[in-house]
């Protein structure tokens, strides 16, 4: 390559790929309430049509499952089209998807309704999801675990600022026109900003080479990923804790009914659940960057040790002492915390393991472990209804919590360790071959 042409790759600056990792931030935001949101949706559903509040949430397990499952597929679109079109296509497609979905959700007469407007939301935000998490991890090699944690934080927080205008809409003008607002609203900025969007060419960002934990010195393609141990093992903890935590985020508001403090004013006005909403999405949003940055410093597996065992710390309490109700609004915070970490530390754990050159395509194939895991959110209220309160939901949270930490701290670094030390091996070897 001339020298001309590098200094024209090399042309963007450092805030240029700031730029780039804020719009994704901001488009990540827009997609939040399709997850967190929905919440505040189902019971006014139950009332209105007077459909079985299980039945309701199986349409969140649908939006979940195709939220991740084709994010694989979304992936390797946008590596195929290239860094300056794929991005911008899969994003912008992303938008109108998202608003479709809503507006479905808004007019749906039926479950089977219901059901369709979650897979099409669940399409668009996959292909959002995938593409920023993807420029992330390739824009900041030398902060990975930062950069993928704003990212993520976006998708966790993003409906912090609405949870008290969805709350308001629904009870002034009703839930179905509080879809259809939102649907304009949130799909429309997502199309206007997608055509901002673009991955590094080769020599646009930093070296990786100052990192302080473990990376691998190669890029595996996916097939040669999924025919690794570690991935799957990765992908088992992926499935535990995000099952715990989406069992929370889907029933926050009826395990707030059942404790009998969803109503309870408590701060300025508010009740407890409108306090816990907006805490527990910035407690979500909060934990990935706080959390992806302590994991740059001592490396992913212990701050996975870290979290996840006050997560299941977290999951007991809220199960004995969360019903009162700043208790809840407390313990319910804590679980929030020490869960959506797991949106920056499995993706960096992933390109860490696996190199960054197919990132995008294996993050995702990683991210469809939380498809899987939507699917225990309805056994969850088979559980409580089984046993007649919380509990047992909580005391099973707690346990899968713990069993990823042992996983981590005994299994995987292990591994990791010993991967990494045959690399540098070989490197030398290489570097140094026998006479």
């Amino acid at each position: 390559m001339t020298n001309a042409a590098t200094a024209q790759v090399q042309a963007p600056s450092n805030g240029y790929r700031w730029m780039q990792l804020i719009i994704g931030v901001v488009c990540m935001g827009m997609i939040a309430n399709l997850q967190y949101g929905w919440t505040y949706f189902v019971s006014p559903m139950a009332k209105a049509h007077s459909w079985d509040v299980g039945s309701i949430q199986v349409a969140f397990s649908i939006f979940v499952a195709l939220e991740t499952w084709l994010t694989p597929l979304q992936g390797w679109i946008v590596d195929t089209l290239g860094p300056n079109r794929g991005p911008k296509l899969m994003v912008a497609a992303g938008g109108v998807f998202v608003a479709l979905g809503w507006l479905i959700n808004a007019w749906a007469g039926s479950l089977e309704m219901l059901y369709v407007g979650a897979i099409v939301s669940g399409i668009g935000a996959g292909g959002i999801y995938a593409t920023c998490v993807g420029n992330a991890v390739k824009w900041f090699p030398d902060r990975r675990g930062l950069a993928v944690g704003l990212t993520a934080a976006g998708f966790g927080a993003g409906a912090a600022v609405t949870v008290i205008p969805i709350q308001m809409m629904i009870a002034s003008i009703g839930y179905s026109d509080t879809f259809f607002w939102f649907a304009l609203g949130q799909g429309g900025i997502i199309f206007v900003l997608a055509w901002l969007l673009r991955s590094p060419q080769p020599g646009e960002v930093p070296s990786g080479s100052a990192v302080k934990v473990l990376q691998s010195r190669n890029s595996s393609t996916p097939g040669q990923m999924l025919a690794s141990p570690i991935f799957w093992l990765l992908y088992v903890m992926f499935v535990l804790v995000s099952a715990s935590g989406l069992m929370v985020a889907a029933q926050i508001a009826l395990i707030a009914k059942d404790y009998g403090v969803s109503q309870t004013v408590i701060l300025f006005g508010a009740s407890t659940l409108i306090v816990a909403g907006v805490i527990d999405n910035l407690a979500n949003g909060g934990a990935r960057p706080f959390f992806g940055w302590v994991s740059d410093q001592i490396g992913r597996e212990y701050t996975m040790a870290i979290a996840f065992t006050a997560g299941g710390i977290a999951y007991w309490l809220l199960g004995t002492a969360g019903t009162t109700p700043w208790t809840f609004v407390i313990c319910a915070a804590l679980i929030f915390f020490t869960w959506g970490e797991i949106f920056s530390l499995f993706p960096s754990t992933c390109t860490d393991m696996f190199g960054p050159k197919y990132a995008t395509t294996n993050t995702s194939l990683l991210y469809t472990a939380k498809g899987l895991s939507a699917f225990v959110v309805p056994l969850a209220n088979l559980l409580k209804a089984y046993t007649g309160n919380w509990y047992a939901v909580f005391a099973v949270a707690a346990v899968m919590n713990f069993i990823v930490v042992a996983m981590a701290l005994f299994v995987v670094r292990p591994m990791r360790i010993s991967i990494s030390a045959s690399e540098n091996k070989a490197a030398v070897e290489h570097a140094h071959p026998a006479e």
